[in-house]
């Protein structure tokens, strides 16, 4: 079954340096959804380590929960963020949020 399309919570503004929280789920989809996140339309990797542009990004992704944590937002963190729930059948996506820092 086809993933609905997520509930995506993204708080508005976060003071620069404070924790962050991003939920993201559906549960519709079957098998269940894994979740992948992005800012500005661009893929947001689940290991940060990996990734030069994300070393000094301070976040945890959990693709089987849909949160995404920012431990210490600073102002590069700025954004539109949106989320996509996908499975076998298929893959939905919420609507884009500003997230200010």
């Amino acid at each position: 079954v086809k993933p609905m399309t997520p509930r995506c919570t993204v708080p508005k503004a976060v003071p620069v340096g404070k924790t962050a929280s991003l939920h993201c789920h559906e549960n519709e989809g079957y098998p269940k959804s894994t979740y992948s996140w992005y800012r500005n339309s661009e893929p947001l990797s689940p290991d940060t380590k990996s990734n030069a542009k994300l070393q000094n990004s301070s976040y945890t992704l959990n693709p089987t929960t849909g949160t995404l944590v920012f431990h210490a937002v600073h102002k590069g963190d700025t954004g539109r963020y949106s989320c996509i729930a996908t499975n076998d059948a298929g893959f939905a996506k919420c609507e884009e949020q500003e997230m200010e820092v």
